[in-house]
């Protein structure tokens, strides 16, 4: 009894003690946010890219022109420079293209049209090349063998050749460039997936895993997928920028999205033609949004390499 008296009566300091000592510690999912914004350049790049999704989102109620309708369009308002008005008042703060198609609005579906095709295929390719590069590391043998050498031809093209061989035969069109895409990045994530797997599949705990009978597909989502996940969204972050910037490369180069579904690679090709003429807003606003939009992904992108990598931590 005295020595509970003593307990719950002691001195303040070993109150604070007991209680600090009980404090939880704090989430590992806080504790990598504060290390992820604690870099400036990461500040910038969630800020710009938030502002790109903002902007991609709410496109339709942002902008003052469906460059979908052709109704809209008037083709007495072409070539008009920035901070112009149209013949019925309607301002066009960064100028119009070739068509009479408003840039500012164009820019902002065009965003739309970049992220779709960017996270669309970054995220069908990393499922379909994280799935083959855990089964060759797991399964190893002949099916290490036969997914390897895929691999390696994959690899051994031009992800750009690859994507023009695809298109040469799918067609154009949004759809058929996320096919291209799906199939010139899956090999990136089927090599990372098996390097990081083939570690991991020499630890302890899979061991057990597999002393227990575990079944394979089981050992493969719940033990081992979790410990690969870490470079497999580094590489998908680096990927969906990378997917946007092929896609304005084909795009410009008349293989991408077609003319009325307007993105940003095909906003630059309308005003390629005109770069010598004077009329640089045709292409170069859509370019500046382009620049943005990779260059706040591949920051997001490096300080999340920074934050996932086990050893940075602090």
């Amino acid at each position: 009894m005295e020595r509970k008296l003593a307990s719950t009566t002691g001195s303040p300091e070993g109150v604070v003690t007991g209680a600090a000592s009980e404090a939880p510690p704090p989430p590992k999912v806080s504790a990598a946010i504060r290390r992820f914004l604690s870099e400036p350049t990461a500040i910038i790049g969630v800020a710009g890219l938030t502002l790109v999704v903002f902007v991609a989102v709410f496109a339709p109620l942002l902008s003052p022109q469906n460059p979908y309708d052709l109704m809209q369009l008037d083709i007495m308002d072409s070539r008009l420079a920035p901070g112009s008005e149209s013949f019925t008042g309607v301002p066009y703060h960064l100028g119009t293209d070739g068509q009479g198609r408003d840039i500012l609005s164009g820019i902002m579906y065009g965003l739309r049209t970049s992220l779709i095709v960017g996270i669309a295929s970054a995220f069908a390719a990393a499922l379909i090349g994280t799935t083959a590069g855990l089964m060759a590391a797991y399964v190893g043998g002949r099916t290490e063998s036969f997914i390897m050498r895929l691999v390696d031809l994959q690899l051994s093209f031009p992800t750009i050749l690859m994507a023009l061989m695809v298109l040469a035969i799918l067609g154009n069109g949004v759809t058929n460039v996320v096919l291209a895409i799906i199939v010139a990045e899956w090999a990136t994530y089927a090599r990372t997936a098996r390097g990081t797997a083939l570690v991991e599949r020499e630890k302890e705990f899979i061991e057990a895993a597999r002393c227990l009978r575990i079944p394979g597909r089981r050992v493969l989502l719940r033990h081992l997928l979790p410990n690969c996940l870490a470079p497999i969204i580094v590489i998908a972050t680096m990927q969906v920028a990378r997917a946007i910037g092929l896609e304005a490369t084909l795009s410009f180069l008349g293989l991408g999205a077609s003319v009325t579904q307007p993105s940003l690679g095909m906003l630059i090709a309308n005003g390629y033609q005109y770069l010598l003429s004077g009329l640089y807003w045709i292409s170069f606003y859509p370019g500046i949004a382009l620049l943005i939009t990779i260059v706040s992904i591949n920051l997001v992108g490096d300080r999340l390499r920074d934050v996932l990598n086990p050893r940075n931590a602090r």
